[in-house]
C-alpha cells in the first residue's frame, strides 16, 4: 500500500465517475469518492462513482453517513480478499464483501444498514482470536469442511455466508459492482488487508441520490419518521424490551462510547503502541487505561 495517497479521476462522465486509488490508503480514497458522489448527485440528482485499485477502508457506514448528513440516500459496496466459497463449492474465492445504505430520518438518528454477506464479519473472528475466545459454531468451517469454534481455524478455513445461498448471491453481486464494473480486481484477484505482502486490488462502488431531486426534504423527513414510528410500534416479542430500526443501536453505542470510551483487547493496545513507536507517533497515541 502506498502511504502518500492521491486519488485520480480517470473517468469523468458528469453523473458517473471512476477513481483510481493507485494502491493508496483506502480510507482517504473512499472519502474522496464519497464526496465526489455527493457533489455530483447535487448537480444531477443521482451519481455513481466507481473506485479501482484501493485498499480496505474500515466500516462502510462511516462513508454512507457522510451522504445522509448531506441529504442524500447513499449506498457503498466493497469487495475483499477470499473468505467465502461459492454456494456448493469448497474453495474460498469470494470476500465478505460488505455494503451499506444510509438515509437521513428527520429528527431521528439516520437510518443505516451496514453488513457483510457472511454470517459474521471477518473482523469479529480476528477479534475473537485476539481475545483468545472461541467463536460460535455456525460462523465458519475448517479448510477440510468441518465445523469449528476455533477462530484461527476459521481464518484458515471458510467463513459461512448469511442465509445460505442468499448471502452468497448478494456477495457475488457486490463483487460485480465493486470489482468488475469499476475495473478493479474481483474474486481471487483481491487480497485481504491482513496479507500485507500483496496489493489489495479491491474496488468500491458509491451511489448517491439527492433526496430533493425526488421530493421536498421536509416531506421525506416526515415520511421517514412515520416509517420508523410504525416499525417501532409493533408488539414486542417475548424477552425483548424494544424494537430497533436499522442504525438506531449503533447510534446509541456511539453516544455511549463518546462519553465512556472504547474497550480494546490487550493485544490490540500492544499492537497500537508498537506501531506508534515504530512510526514515531507515540506522543499522539491516547493513553490506554
Amino acid at each position: 500500500m502506498t502511504a502518500i495517497t492521491v486519488p485520480e479521476i480517470v473517468v469523468d462522465g458528469g453523473a458517473i465517475a471512476v477513481v483510481d486509488g493507485h494502491d493508496g490508503v483506502g480510507h482517504v480514497i473512499t472519502q474522496f469518492a464519497t464526496q465526489e458522489a455527493i457533489r455530483r448527485a447535487k448537480l444531477h440528482g443521482i451519481a455513481a462513482v466507481g473506485v479501482r485499485m484501493s485498499n480496505h477502508f474500515g466500516t462502510c457506514m462511516y462513508y454512507t453517513l457522510m451522504g445522509a448528513r448531506e441529504n442524500c440516500v447513499t449506498m457503498l459496496t466493497s469487495n475483499g480478499g477470499p473468505a467465502m466459497a461459492p454456494w456448493g463449492g469448497r474453495q474460498k474465492i469470494i470476500g465478505t464483501n460488505p455494503w451499506s445504505i444510509a438515509a437521513p430520518a428527520g429528527g431521528r438518528a439516520p437510518f443505516v444498514v451496514d453488513m457483510a454477506n457472511t454470517g459474521v464479519a471477518r473482523g469479529k473472528i480476528y477479534l475473537a482470536r485476539n481475545r483468545q475466545q472461541p467463536i460460535p459454531e455456525g460462523w465458519a468451517i475448517t479448510a477440510e469442511g468441518a465445523p469449528t469454534t476455533d477462530p484461527q481455524a476459521a481464518i484458515d478455513g471458510i467463513i459461512l455466508p448469511m442465509a445460505g445461498h442468499k448471502g452468497y448471491a448478494i456477495a457475488a453481486m457486490v463483487d460485480m459492482l465493486s470489482g468488475v464494473l469499476t475495473g478493479s480486481g474481483f474474486l481471487s484477484a483481491v487480497h485481504s488487508p491482513y496479507h500485507t505482502d500483496q496489493k489489495s486490488n479491491c474496488g468500491h462502488f458509491v451511489m448517491a441520490i439527492h433526496i430533493e431531486a425526488m421530493q421536498p426534504l421536509a416531506e421525506f423527513n416526515t415520511r421517514m419518521e412515520t416509517f420508523i414510528d410504525e416499525i417501532k410500534s409493533v408488539p414486542l416479542a417475548q424477552g425483548c424490551d424494544e424494537v430497533f430500526y436499522p442504525g438506531e443501536m449503533e447510534y446509541r453505542h456511539d453516544l455511549h462510547h463518546r462519553v465512556h470510551g472504547i474497550s480494546l483487547p490487550e493485544d490490540t493496545c500492544l499492537d497500537l503502541t508498537r506501531i506508534a513507536q515504530e512510526t514515531q507517533l507515540s506522543k499522539l497515541l491516547p493513553k490506554f487505561v
